[in-house]
């Protein structure tokens, strides 16, 4: 079966207990490229990706744009005229591989929005907030938004960033398996993180209400509630009811309860930065 002109784009730090799976589930006859794009692993992340035949770069960020992302879009020489970031907890399933191979040259497009399954402690979720990230362009067809910080926190890779593609985007539904093996611990710090971030971005960014509107839909949704301290609540219900969390049962009270508090987070930082005692850090 013919590779396809594709290169998969694997932004990494420590990775080693998912790496391996992530570069087996991909094969070695579905890409024509696989680079690791790596941020001083100290663990064997390094050995793991040259022993699967994918080839390794370096990446050290200043605390400015670009972040990782955009740095490999403007700083490697693609050779193919597709690229997938795709994340080392994030598994490619013979289903999507399949529909992959069927869209990607037959349509119009040149972009493709992206669907994974969740995995929490060790359960495949049914229900809870869908994952969906326009994680697969044309190479050249845009690149992530720019946001300009000064390290507000230690992320050197775009989190909630989404490609600016100006052209036809489709949809592929066929889901990518997100698995994560580093554990709840992992995931309470990485969201203390990513919350701590958001409420900068919406301080330095949207001061207005035109540029929300900008926004997609569900980030419209998001930014128009994040000032006030119903926001946890009200991920909490979307989560737990009316995307079916309840039909995993105490996993997937767990789940909401989590979105609760990562949202109630990012509402607290935003009040506060927004402190004149507290505001000299923005």
């Amino acid at each position: 079966m013919n590779t396809l002109d594709l290169t998969i784009a694997i932004p990494v730090k420590n990775e080693e207990k998912n790496l391996l799976g992530c570069l087996q589930a991909i094969g070695t006859d579905f890409a024509k490229h696989i680079v690791i794009i790596d941020s001083g692993s100290t663990d064997n992340t390094i050995e793991i990706a040259k022993s699967q035949g994918a080839s390794v770069v370096n990446f050290v960020w200043d605390g400015k744009f670009p972040k990782k992302r955009n740095w490999f879009l403007r700083n490697y020489d693609l050779e193919t005229k597709w690229v997938l970031f795709l994340d080392a907890d994030e598994y490619l399933t013979d289903a999507f591989k399949s529909e992959l191979r069927q869209k990607i040259d037959t349509q119009n497009y040149i972009g493709f929005w992206l669907n994974y399954t969740i995995y929490f402690m060790g359960k495949k979720l049914k229900g809870g907030y869908p994952l969906n990230k326009l994680a697969l362009f044309q190479v050249g067809a845009g690149e992530y938004e720019k946001i300009d910080e000064d390290k507000w926190s230690n992320l050197d890779m775009e989190i909630h960033e989404h490609p600016i593609l100006d052209g036809n985007i489709g949809h592929i539904k066929s889901k990518i398996d997100h698995r994560d093996f580093r554990g709840v611990s992992h995931y309470m710090t990485k969201h203390n993180e990513y919350a701590s971030w958001e409420a900068y971005r919406f301080l330095k960014t949207f001061k207005n209400e035109s540029e929300i509107e900008k926004l997609t839909w569900k980030q419209k949704i998001k930014y128009k509630l994040i000032k006030s301290p119903l926001i946890g609540s009200v991920y909490f219900f979307g989560s737990f009811f009316f995307y079916g969390g309840w039909k995993d049962g105490s996993k997937g009270f767990a789940f909401a309860i989590l979105k609760m508090s990562y949202f109630t987070q990012i509402y607290c930082r935003i009040k506060e930065l927004s402190d004149p005692l507290a505001n000299k850090e923005v």
